[in-house]
């Protein structure tokens, strides 16, 4: 299933997943996310609602598909470089350290992104 034609879209979907993959989004949390949404879109004008937006948008999907979302939407924007994929794994360092703590349920969401890469990297060298 595929939510977003977008790859800077897709991105801040990334970024609300791992920010709420403890269950909860901490002040800090979205601090990081708003600050790395300058970068990914930088003609927006009202960051806070877009992230609003986007966080209501997670929070409908049904939890039980957010992985399958996730490799669906790799494998769609094959064309993105492996280095600005792993740029983006990097960046879930800096908003699952935001609050100061890793949950277990935190590091189980970045294994399961950095497979989903790795998965997709070596799927296209094959």
């Amino acid at each position: 299933m595929i939510l977003h034609k977008y790859f800077n879209d897709f991105v801040l979907f990334l970024y609300v997943h791992m920010a709420i993959s403890d269950g909860s989004i901490h002040s800090s949390e979205e601090h990081v996310i708003l600050s790395k949404m300058k970068k990914l879109f930088p003609d927006e004008n009202n960051y806070r609602e877009k992230f609003a937006k986007a966080v209501t948008e997670y929070r409908a999907l049904d939890h039980a598909i957010i992985l399958d979302v996730i490799r669906a939407s790799f494998k769609f924007f094959d064309k993105v470089s492996f280095s600005q994929k792993y740029k983006v794994y990097a960046d879930m360092y800096d908003i699952v350290n935001a609050d100061g703590k890793v949950e277990e349920s935190e590091k189980r969401a970045l294994d399961n992104l950095k497979e989903i890469i790795d998965m997709n990297s070596t799927s296209k060298m094959a």
